[in-house]
């Protein structure tokens, strides 16, 4: 894991950011970080997978986390997302009540109407944000936080939670359904629905979006042959390489390369 990023927050009560990372051009990953603030971050189409003192915790169109003070974060991978983020100080809110249940990361999803509202409602904070109207965040903020009932909290079954905090491990090839399976001690059919069920991709899709990251990372970094980051990433085969990577991205590899590098 990377060392801890600490930014000085003592002096921002809140603060709100618009998320879209469907631009081209954008980081593989945002390396570990802690705040001295409570963190939120919501989707309103895409997808994120974010790392909380190594929970993984996968956020979907209409899906907010709230992550807690001086709490280790990392976004590990995430698809046209489009969404918020931001943190706030207890201090900030005029009734902290609603922050009792806040002892761990609270992951939850709004459907239908109640999306639609969140999602409403958080960009008309971000107006406000930007234009100075503390006052309507405030409100805002403590109807937002109003709308978390722990109740609803969700997360996934622990060998879900094990398969993708090994796959996207850093200092980990990637590997097989056999061999996730294995190091879980669960059948790779089991593996393989549960992962499915849960995330909406299947095992074998996982591996393969970490492969593609991680090549997307040496081929904009370094100026290692293409057949050597194939090898690097668990490919030994370069035409399947190059026509995964292809229908990954609408790229081959050296148009990557050349395009990150240009």
């Amino acid at each position: 894991m990377a060392p801890h990023v600490i930014a000085d927050f003592s002096s921002i009560p809140f603060f709100i950011r618009r998320m879209d990372t469907t631009s081209y051009v954008k980081p593989f990953e945002v390396p570990e970080a802690r705040i001295p603030l409570i963190g939120f971050i919501y989707v309103a189409s895409g997808e994120v997978l974010i790392e909380v003192d190594s929970v993984p915790f996968l956020c979907q169109p209409g899906q907010i986390l709230l992550i807690p003070q001086q709490s280790p974060f990392a976004i590990r991978f995430y698809q046209n997302a489009i969404g918020y983020t931001g943190g706030f100080a207890p201090s900030f809110l005029s009734d902290t009540r609603s922050l009792r249940y806040l002892s761990a990361p609270l992951h939850q999803g709004f459907w239908f109407d109640e999306g639609a509202f969140m999602g409403e409602l958080l960009n008309m904070m971000a107006n406000s944000f930007e234009k100075g109207d503390q006052l309507f965040v405030e409100k805002g903020l403590d109807l937002l936080l109003s709308r978390i009932k722990p109740a609803l909290e969700s997360s996934f079954p622990a060998s879900v939670s094990q398969f993708l905090e090994s796959v996207f491990n850093p200092g980990k090839m990637p590997g097989t359904i056999a061999s996730y399976a294995s190091e879980i001690g669960i059948s790779e059919n089991y593996l393989s629905r549960l992962v499915k069920k849960y995330t909406g991709r299947s095992v074998g899709a996982w591996i393969d979006i970490v492969r593609i990251q991680r090549a997307k990372r040496l081929l904009s970094e370094t100026r290692q042959p293409i057949i050597d980051i194939a090898a690097a990433v668990g490919i030994e085969d370069q035409s399947y390489f190059s026509r995964l990577f292809k229908k990954e991205t609408g790229l081959t590899p050296s148009d990557f390369r050349k395009r990150m590098q240009g």
